[in-house]
């Protein structure tokens, strides 16, 4: 088989590999903030151990990648292509720890009845995961716009953490137990948060990999 035929086939199979990595990260998402607004602690506990299957898809992509580097030899916007595969796996199981993060809240809270239902974290926890299907996007597509994109939706993330830290301010008294579920729930919005910077960063990376040029969408 013609050598460049076999790169584009692996480069392919790759490429469907990030993606199925990519959505059971946004699963994961769904599970913990789920589990969390539901006190679901099975769920949790099941997103917990959900966590050692995204690092292997991480390895396998990177081992994939690196191998592809080492017999091919790429150069330029391939090469771009590989490493910004790479990367793109590595924020994608920061995502899934951040989700995991937030499912071992759930554990912690033990079953305790909510302060207030959520309504601003569920809020954030979809905006997320639209981000992270729009970054994923991008990357397929090789879109810049779609990419560059990521930094309002960033922004509308950032409002609604603003809002949650408000509302726990607000909520803070002098009852321990109540004051250490606040913060739990702080700590669950700035997880939520940090996933939206991490598919910020993937848009970065889809950026530089199309046009050779780094652009910050963190501003």
């Amino acid at each position: 088989m013609d050598n460049r035929l076999l790169f584009h086939q692996s480069l392919n199979q790759l490429q469907r590999t990030l993606l199925e990595m990519g959505s059971r990260v946004e699963q994961l998402i769904h599970q913990a903030v789920d589990a969390l607004a539901r006190m679901d602690e099975p769920l949790a506990k099941h997103t917990i151990e959900q966590d050692d299957e995204i690092d292997e898809l991480m390895i396998r992509i990177e081992e994939n990648a690196l191998r592809l580097i080492a017999l091919q030899q790429p150069m330029g916007s391939d090469l771009r292509i590989l490493s910004t595969a790479i990367k793109i796996a590595t924020d994608l199981e920061r995502i899934a720890d951040h989700a995991v993060d937030i499912a071992k809240i759930c554990v912690r809270l033990n079953g305790e009845p909510l302060v207030k239902p959520l309504v601003d974290i569920p809020k954030m926890a979809e905006l997320a995961k639209a981000m992270l299907r729009e970054s994923l996007l991008s990357y397929t597509e090789r879109d810049v716009h779609r990419a560059s994109a990521l930094a309002g939706q960033d922004d509308e993330v950032d409002k609604l953490y603003s809002t949650v830290v408000l509302d726990v301010n607000t909520l803070m008294g002098s009852d321990f137990a109540r004051n250490r579920q606040l913060s739990q729930l702080m700590l669950a919005a700035h997880f939520l948060e940090r996933v939206a910077d991490h598919t910020t960063n993937i848009g970065e990376g889809v950026i530089y990999m199309v046009t050779g040029k780094r652009k910050d969408l963190n501003t």
